[in-house]
């Protein structure tokens, strides 16, 4: 093999015996140069030829404080598409060219043809008073002969004027631009161009006071900030991004009309000779109108931040006041008490004071009366029936066991959690018998389903909230860290089609676009905070409870676990933060991050419905988040590539229908029941047994009808989604949490009732308020102000100015309303159930 030396030398002999490249042919010495004094608003009627040269000259006079546009206009006669029609405008500081015919190329490398052809000239800064400016425009060619239209213009409203709407017509080929400069004390304005025809597609820039303007299709996107319209555009320019306090608003009409959502257009082979010859476009002309008007000021910012701030913080103020009403009605009643000496229950009940004492958002006081009926007979829990409900413990309560009442009071009730383990209840095989026989039964009290020790509960619920920060933290990361990428991508390039924004209400801050959007969510977090503070605070009470050994706390009421409320304020706090970042630059890539955790405030939502009556079988928070990762993974998948694929709807639609089976099974039949190769030959027998040998009824008729109700539901979603398909999957998947939730909360408010419970002031004031908030909060979310779900100049048809304090849009009163509405359902969730604080467990229904 030889040597890289050798080869090397070999092709260096090669390049010298190469016969040199063959020179290009000079200049004609002979070229005629006409040279013209040429003046405006005339129509000049030329040819030229490839041995010709024409140029016009032109002057104008320029003042330092009054800024002229002119504007070229061309017209080339002759069809010549091989050998078109050079011009070339030398000006002061710039030199224009352009070809006639002018091609312009699409999608997919499509060529365009235009015939007439006018660009407005960029006007160069001049520092005296009067200075007059001249320049050429030369006219060469190739062909043998080529006759044209030559025609320069003043143009008439080149500055544009605030708050005064302009009229104009551009095409692909004809494209405008007009000027504005900042009047004083304006930092910022919004550029607003409409029209009454959504195509053709037109892009809408924004560029310095440079030579030259880049006003073509296949160049407007080089510089400045670019919408595409098909009806509105809206830009918000600040002055400090313009050091010469002015700007340039570019209006091009695009060649094809796909960006926009358009057709593409189809052209026939037949009326070309080759698919790379350049198509005619005609009839591409749009009307369109401007106009600048001054945005808000900073004091506008500043007011708009202290009133959300003042709305939220607003809540803390009237819980603090309520939570002092609440202890000063406690500190008399007991100070009443004690004045008569009678601090027993049967005294207070004979003093008048039968009902308890209401629980306040904060939580509970020490219990001095109580007078709840119970679900039978309506009589007031009295000491004696305290005392026989205590005294049989060893049957109703599972952590009391053999022991006396006195060995219970004894026991310390905030043991460490360290040395106990849910496992250690559960290895014997008599207490699965004993679950079957107690889980089985017709009727169930919540003490049947409270059987194991509070301290293992407590340990177990406690995880929801240890895993939900977790969570929580690494999700939020990379999120935040995303979204400033993509906002950096839309600063730096200029490109505004990246993120879809109500364009008409996007208030910049910083190196954010939609600062409006942001701030609005600040109440998920502030009102997520305060509702850990009121359980910090109930939880705190319910522990002093413990340590005292009170009687209601040990043996009345719904199970006191605040694990699941912990973990629904951190999704409350999460949602305010992922929303927010979702807002930085909205768009399908990134929609997930705003409903991620309301996947989670439902699901928690609904595992607390359910923890309250059945706090034993409740699911574990590994089991629970391990399914919501499944939702949410159908999410992505489903917003990636849901969208028309019907393998996807199949499949999803089939595991959401399985999926509601098998879990209500499980609600049924309280987790008796095991999934393996004999569940078939199971479901035969029943269906055998309870059917065909004799028509009898379910034995749980209240379970049958929830669940009958919800898979009819949940069939009915399935079907919809497989049918319609729509677009946006992951409102199609909240919904049907949504629905879910709604449902089981209506059950359960009805069960209740029927159950001879009642409901008390707070929480009652709380449903009807949180439900009319729901209702006006669903009112805003509909209005629709943008939606990734079509092209950004699409999109754009559906914004709309500001509605509140010329700040916040549609969407930011519903972010305002849905955190209140959120807060409201975490309380009346809270204090649903504050009416058997003073009823024994082993007369609380299960439902």
């Amino acid at each position: 093999m030889p040597s890289a030396g050798a080869a090397a030398l070999a092709w260096a002999l090669l390049w010298l015996l190469a016969p040199p490249p063959a020179l290009p042919e000079p200049l004609d010495p002979k070229k005629n140069v006409e040279q013209k004094d040429a003046v405006f608003d005339r129509t000049y009627s030329d040819w030229v030829a490839s041995d010709t040269l024409n140029i016009y000259a032109f002057n104008h006079t320029v003042l330092r404080n009054r800024t002229e546009g002119v504007r070229v206009s061309v017209n080339v006669l002759s069809d010549h598409k091989d050998l078109p029609v050079l011009f070339v405008v030398r000006q002061k500081e710039a030199v224009v060219s352009f070809q006639v015919p002018l091609i312009l190329r699409g999608l997919f490398q499509r060529k365009y043809a235009y015939q007439e052809v006018s660009r407005t000239l960029c006007q160069p800064q001049t520092k005296v008073e009067v200075e007059t400016q001249h320049f050429f425009v030369d006219v060469s060619t190739l062909s043998l002969n080529a006759s044209y239209q030559l025609r320069v213009t003043r143009v008439e409203n080149f500055v544009l004027r605030t708050n005064e709407a302009f009229t104009f017509n551009a095409t692909a080929s004809q494209p405008q631009y007009f000027k504005y400069e900042f009047p004083d004390g304006v930092d910022s304005v919004i550029v607003k161009v409409t029209s009454a025809m959504a195509f053709p597609c037109s892009v809408i820039s924004i560029q310095d006071i440079l030579c030259p303007v880049y006003d073509l299709d296949n160049n407007v996107a080089f510089i400045g900030m670019y919408q595409t319209m098909t009806k509105k555009a809206a830009i918000t320019v600040q002055r400090k991004d313009f050091p010469s306090n002015s700007f340039y608003v570019v209006v091009v009409v695009k060649t094809e009309d796909e960006v926009c959502g358009g057709a593409l257009p189809y052209y026939p082979l037949s009326k070309r000779t080759s698919p790379d010859e350049p198509v005619d476009q005609h009839n591409r002309q749009k009307m369109l109108e401007v106009m600048v008007s001054p945005a808000i000021t900073s004091e506008a910012y500043v007011s708009s931040m202290l009133f959300c701030l003042g709305i939220f913080l607003s809540f803390y103020v009237i819980t603090v006041l309520i939570a002092c009403w609440e202890n000063c009605r406690q500190q008399k009643k007991k100070g009443l008490l004690a004045a008569m000496d009678s601090p027993s229950l049967d005294t207070a009940s004979l003093l008048g004071h039968p009902h308890s004492i209401p629980d306040s958002f904060l939580g509970h006081a020490p219990y001095v009366g109580c007078g709840y009926g119970s679900f039978e007979n309506g009589s007031s829990c009295s000491t004696e029936a305290i005392t026989d409900s205590m005294g049989s413990a060893d049957v109703s309560y599972g952590y009391v066991g053999e022991r006396s009442l006195e060995n219970v009071a004894s026991r310390p009730r905030l043991d460490s959690l360290s040395s106990v383990e849910e496992d250690d209840y559960d290895t014997l095989a008599d207490i699965d018998y004993d679950k079957n026989v107690i889980r089985t039964k017709q009727y169930l009290c919540v003490a049947d389903l409270a059987r194991k020790d509070k301290r293992v509960l407590r340990k177990k619920y406690q995880i929801y909230f240890w895993n939900i920060a977790t969570i929580a933290v690494f999700y939020a990361l990379p999120v935040v860290q995303l979204v400033i990428t993509y906002q950096t991508v839309v600063n730096v390039t200029g490109n505004q089609d990246i993120c879809y924004y109500n364009f008409l209400c996007a208030h910049p801050l910083g190196n954010l676009s939609a600062f409006n959007n942001i701030i609005s969510n600040l109440g998920y977090v502030l009102l997520g905070l305060l509702f850990l503070l009121i359980i910090l605070q109930r939880e705190i009470n319910y522990n002093r409870a413990l340590m005292r050994n009170d009687s209601h706390a040990l043996e009345c009421g719904i199970p006191k676990h605040f694990g699941l409320f912990y973990a629904m304020g951190t999704a409350l706090m999460m949602e305010g933060l992922l929303s927010a970042c979702y807002h930085v630059c909205p768009n399908y890539t990134n929609f997930q991050f705003d409903t991620s955790f309301m996947y989670m405030i439902a699901g928690l939502c609904m595992l607390k419905l359910y923890q309250k009556r059945h706090p034993d079988i409740n699911a574990s928070a590994y089991s629970a988040y391990a399914c919501l990762a499944v939702v949410i993974f159908f999410s992505v998948i489903g917003v990636v590539f849901g969208k028309g694929n019907m393998v996807f709807w199949i499949i999803f639609s089939v595991m959401h229908i399985m999926a509601t089976l098998l879990l209500s099974t499980q609600l049924y039949y309280m987790g008796r029941w095991k999934l393996d190769t004999g569940i078939l030959r199971r479901i035969l027998h029943v269906m055998y047994t309870d059917c065909v040998r004799q028509c009898s009824g379910p034995m749980y008729v209240d379970r049958m009808v929830l669940l009958v109700m919800g898979n009819i539901i949940n069939w009915s979603l399935a079907a919809y989604g497989l049918l319609v398909r729509p677009n946006d999957f992951a409102s199609y998947l909240l919904a049907i949490g949504i629905c879910n939730l709604l449902l089981y909360f209506a059950f359960y408010i009805i069960m209740k009732l029927r159950s001879g419970e009642r409901i008390k002031l707070i929480p009652l004031l709380c449903i009807i308020g949180t439900s009319v908030v729901w209702g006006f909060a669903l009112f805003f979310f509909f209005q629709g102000l943008s939606t990734w779900q079509k092209t950004p100049a699409e999109s754009r048809e559906h914004n709309r100015d500001c509605i509140l304090l010329d700040f916040f849009d549609d969407h930011d009163i519903w972010h305002f309303l849905s955190s209140i509405a959120m807060f409201g359902s975490f309380l009346v969730l809270l204090t649903l159930d504050d009416d058997l604080d003073c009823v024994q467990r082993d007369k609380i229904y299960v439902f």
